[in-house]
């Protein structure tokens, strides 16, 4: 399912290396990113990578998206923002189609849960603090029953002490990826093992093949890269340019940290 079709970047280039969000994305101007049902964003550190996700998650006014601190009397995120053009899906007669079920999970929202103490009033303000990265209002969690607010914390405390950390985060995104969704992931191999890692791709394939569900991902992990089956976009180019799996520096530099590792040592 691709609820989201095309985002293309604004036309010109702006302020050079200095002003936020250009000097992640000017290279990119006048592009035209096309969307798979899963779309995987690669890149070096400082490509731009989290920039375009934080982008789109604040043009489609999404849960997690995060608010840029304004300098001077211009505001320059939202002034690039109003430059970009989104094509979403649309229906016969023209209206447009976005699931409701839609969150943008960035590593250290996983990171929060699966570091906090467990402490019962920690827990507690955990749980409202969650609902509210989801769009809920005080008034709609404060209405749920307190039967069900004190289950989930227990439900919270049991899963923290069972599970280790990849294990912690691999339920988190169990609970938060839901069928007939859109999900901006940035670095979710973060605290998973290599076979987690294997695990979390296979649910997100399965979501994306069977349950109408579309993801925009960035990751560094050759893992994901390689199982996940979606579009590659290799961000540390000047241009947008699409990668097969075996062409990303990052595979290339595995390969060849394995085989001069597997080397004969007389032939180093």
């Amino acid at each position: 399912m691709r609820y989201l079709r095309a985002f293309q970047f604004p036309l010109e280039q702006k302020y050079g290396r200095t002003i936020y969000p250009y000097n992640s994305l000017n290279s990119k101007a006048g592009e035209m990113l096309v969307f798979d049902s899963i779309t995987l964003i690669y890149g070096e550190n400082g490509s731009g990578k989290s920039t375009f996700l934080n982008c789109l998650a604040t043009l489609l006014d999404m849960p997690g998206a995060e608010g840029v601190r304004r300098f001077g009397t211009t505001d320059y995120f939202q002034e690039y923002l109003a430059q970009c053009v989104l094509l979403k899906d649309e229906t016969d007669d023209g209206k447009q189609v976005f699931p409701m079920q839609k969150q943008y999970i960035k590593s250290e929202d996983i990171l929060y849960e699966i570091k906090k103490i467990q402490q019962e009033a920690i827990l507690r303000e955990n749980y409202y603090y969650t609902r509210r990265k989801l769009g809920m209002t005080k008034e709609q969690y404060a209405s749920q029953s307190q039967f069900k607010i004190e289950k989930q914390i227990v439900n919270q405390v049991f899963r923290q002490e069972k599970y280790s950390n990849g294990e912690t985060a691999l339920q988190i995104f169990e609970d938060y990826l839901q069928p007939d969704g859109f999900y901006l992931l940035d670095e979710p191999e973060a605290s998973l093992s290599p076979e987690k890692q294997l695990q979390l791709a296979a649910q997100i394939n399965e979501l994306a093949r069977f349950f109408s569900v579309q993801f925009v991902i960035v990751t560094h992990s050759p893992l994901l890269l390689g199982a996940l089956q979606g579009t590659i976009y290799n961000f540390s180019q000047p241009q947008l340019v699409i990668n097969h799996w075996h062409e990303l520096p990052i595979v290339k530099l595995y390969q060849n940290f394995f085989e001069e590792k597997f080397r004969p040592s007389k032939e180093r």
